[in-house]
This record gives structure tokens, sequence and C-alpha cells, in this order.
């Protein structure tokens, strides 16, 4: 049977998580149902990367293998007529069968956007994180580079996480302010279970003072979740999706927030 990729955005606000559950409501879920309806048969996918309840997914990328033969717009024309309006596919590719969304990634990306203002958010509730003191960059900024490397992350990680090993190399950790907004990037080669989420944690502390940025050296080290800061809200946490050997000739980002300059939780 042909195997399908399939570039995928969401808010997560509605749902679960991506991983399907006996209640229906999860993202994985509603494009399952909506690819059986679409091409007639049961259809069972496999995505990048994981996402928790009230995470949003920029391009999240599956594959599905099906017998049915279709253009690749007809996937995404056919299949975005019966999910909700708040998911979408936006592009389709056949690929060969040696292809796996999640072993053949080199990496992933994520963003966490945070609004720093004495006021909760409101318009924007459920798509930014919240910080309501100041914060300094320059603390931060030494802090995430004491992370960069190869690490056991074990302080990182959840309880419930089932990776096979705490160790991950985290490539790149970005932080930028936008007026009352900040956008932290994260690459890495694998993420383990709210790892970002702590991380996230760990920076705030150190961003507003609670916290030196060495700090985080003697976190790193310990090995021990309870070293670490609380886990963060899930509320500003974004997946930019997968990065793929070019040989796949599949595309790094779909078209969310274009037109929009500026938007700090654009995939740009």
């Amino acid at each position: 049977m042909p195997r399908l990729a399939l570039g995928v955005s969401y808010s997560g606000l509605a749902y679960h998580g991506w991983q399907s559950q006996p209640s229906g409501q999860t993202v994985q879920d509603q494009i399952e149902a909506a690819l059986a309806r679409f091409s007639g048969h049961r259809v069972s996918t496999l995505c990048a990367g994981r996402t928790d309840a009230g995470v949003h997914g920029l391009m999240q990328v599956v594959h599905f293998d099906s017998p049915l033969e279709r253009p690749a717009h007809a996937w995404v024309r056919g299949t975005n007529a019966f999910l909700p309006r708040d998911i979408a596919v936006h592009w389709a590719r056949e690929v060969p069968k040696e292809f796996h969304c999640r072993s053949s990634a080199q990496s992933r990306r994520y963003a966490y956007v945070l609004l720093q203002s004495p006021v909760r958010p409101s318009v924007d509730l459920g798509r930014v994180g919240w910080a309501y003191t100041k914060l300094d960059i320059g603390p931060m900024r030494e802090a995430a580079t004491i992370l960069l490397g190869e690490h056991d992350f074990t302080s990182f990680r959840a309880s419930a996480c089932q990776a096979r090993t705490p160790v991950k190399n985290l490539m790149r950790v970005d932080i930028e302010q936008h007026g009352a907004y900040w956008r932290f990037d994260f690459e890495a080669n694998a993420f383990l279970h709210h790892m970002i989420r702590n991380i996230m944690g760990c920076l705030i502390m150190i961003g507003d003072g609670r916290r030196q940025a060495q700090w985080l050296r003697t976190v790193l080290a310990a090995r021990d979740r309870d070293a670490a800061a609380p886990t963060f809200s899930a509320d500003g946490l974004y997946f930019l999706g997968p990065r793929y050997d070019a040989k796949w000739g599949l595309p790094e980002s779909t078209v969310v927030f274009d037109g929009l300059p500026g938007a700090p939780w654009s995939p740009a």
C-alpha cells in the first residue's frame, strides 16, 4: 500500500493532547476519524512528536498506509472536509515505505510564547504562557547555554516519561523579546515528556531573579526531577515540527500565520 505523509496544524485548547484515548477527544482521534470518512477504510496514524493537552501544533507530521490512490490535493481537501475547524491538513506527500515520521526525523523544534504582564492574558488566553514579574533576558540566555549539547536531562523529565533514555542533544535555545511577548525556541534530536515546560519553569525563576543562571548547572547535574522548578503551563507551547533529510522532499513548515509579520508565535 502507498505510504502518505501529512503536515497538520491544530489548536490544542479543546483536546486531551495528541495521542488517542477512549474519550475520542484527542487530535489523533479527530485526524483518524476524518481520514476514515474520506478514504472509506480505517486509518492508523503515527506522528513525529506527541503533544500534551493544551499544546498547539504548527506542523505535526503524520504518516499512514492506504490502498486508496488519490492526488495530494485530494487528501488535503478531502480530509479537511471532515475535520473540526481547529485542525487542518496543509500538505500531503506520497513517501517511500522506509520513511517513518518519527524515526526519520533529524531533529524537532518547539517554541514557547510568553506574555510578561501584571495582568493575566485575556484575548490570547490559552495561546501564551504568563509571567507577571519583569524578566531579565541576560541571565536567561546565560543559563540556556548550560543546557546546550548532549546531556542526561533526568532533572527535566516527567515521571510518566516513556523515553528509553534521558540523554538528549539540545542543539539550540534562542530567547527573544517582542514588546510584552517573549519567544523561546528549542531544537533537539528529541525531547522528554514535559522537558521544555520544566526548562521553562527554571528559566522563568532565573529571569525574575529568584535564582542565578549557574543554578541551572546544579539542576542538570543532579539528575533529579525534584531539583528543578515546577512544570510550567502548557498554554504557550507550540510544536513547530520535525526536520528531515532533503531526500524525503517534505516541507519544513506550514503556511500557518503567514501574513502576520512580527507575530511572536509565527513559525518563521
